[in-house]
């Protein structure tokens, strides 16, 4: 085993450096991964763009990723959770305290001493998965089965958190699904909803080009929010309104939309980022039609279930990888990833 290895480390906005960088320590429950692939994420753009990502401002270098698919090169000796060198797995990024009250319910994801990897959330920033080595603890790791490839296990973590959303929701069968936003969230959660059962899934989506190619995906309808006459064509389609409008586009506009969309006792469920500044809601609307206001974080314990999906062949990951390159090219990479017309998930080959 090398002491160093190859890293894409982030030192700031639009400062993307391909470093020899310290191969992380094998600690106490962990396992040591070799990189195979891992995908662009949203949070790793706003790193690469502004330096920071929302309320995340690194405060020393840092190597993003937390979409991946690795190989199992080392296993620390304490672990006894069943797994073998050279087995491939996908990760939950997120490692929770496991011993706080949120952990204890089974609601992880909330738990407030989670340390995500590629992430400035803490203090130092953790390292994350764009290097040929990462350590996760072993409960991180879920076993991919030979027919999902590395590039679909690497999208394993988004689907889950399209995934996770859908659930918040409840029994999505036979419901007339709107989600605003058609990027690989939105896309994702509509598809996760009608290999779900949903009788009807619309995509609202300014950029002409992820409408058409929502249509192609197997999305039902899709809509411009930006036309005058949207709101009639919203009644049209749907008679009442929809009964549950995942928003997954992270834009305020589109979130004040739902409140006229959806009918009166449905839910919206908020999946997107909405940036640090407060967003005034249509509260009268909220309280007349009995809308269900729900918020959705990353996922819980739910990724050998979104490995099933793709694996049972219900949901088709592999046209949303637009681009797979290699770790020396990572800043071409990332400018082919914000191209929000002609790219959906880039990925890193390693």
């Amino acid at each position: 085993m090398y002491d160093t290895m190859r890293a894409a480390v982030l030192h700031g906005a639009k400062d993307l450096r391909l470093e020899d960088y310290k191969v992380p320590e094998l600690l106490s429950g962990m396992l040591l991964l070799r990189i195979k692939r891992v995908g662009i994420c949203g949070s790793d753009l706003h790193y690469f763009e502004d330096g920071y990502c929302g309320a995340f401002v690194p405060t020393r270098p840092f190597i993003l990723g937390h979409e991946l698919t690795g190989e199992i090169v080392a296993i620390a000796d304490d672990v006894t959770f069943p797994i073998n060198i050279g087995t491939r797995v996908t990760v939950n990024p997120a490692r929770p305290c496991r011993v706080c009250d949120y952990c204890k319910s089974g609601r992880s994801n909330l738990c407030p001493k989670t340390i995500m990897l590629g992430s400035g959330s803490t203090n130092p920033p953790t390292n994350g998965a764009m290097a040929e080595y990462v350590t996760v603890r072993a409960d991180q790791c879920h076993l991919l089965p030979d027919s999902l490839d590395d590039g679909l296990g690497a999208m394993i973590e988004p689907l889950a958190v399209a995934l996770h959303a859908v659930k918040r929701f409840g029994d999505i069968s036979g419901k007339q699904v709107l989600v605003t936003g058609g990027g690989t969230i939105g896309l994702l959660t509509a598809l996760t909803a009608k290999s779900l059962g949903a009788l009807c899934v619309t995509i609202s989506e300014i950029v002409p080009e992820r409408r058409t190619y929502a249509l192609k995906c197997g999305v039902d309808m899709v809509l411009d929010p930006s036309e005058q006459n949207v709101a009639q064509k919203v009644m049209e389609l749907t008679g009442n309104g929809f009964d549950v409008i995942f928003e997954a586009s992270g834009a305020g506009a589109a979130l004040k939309q739902g409140f006229t969309f959806v009918k009166s006792g449905g839910s919206i469920v908020q999946i997107g980022t909405l940036g640090a500044e407060n967003i005034a809601l249509p509260a009268n609307q909220l309280m007349v039609k009995e809308i269900q206001l729900i918020g959705s974080f990353r996922y819980g314990n739910i990724f050998d279930e979104a490995i099933d999906l793709v694996a049972s062949g219900k949901i088709d990951l592999l046209p949303f990888i637009s681009g797979v390159y290699a770790l020396k090219d990572i800043n071409e990479a990332m400018q082919l990833a914000a191209d929000k017309v002609n790219a959906l998930k880039v990925q890193i080959r390693l």
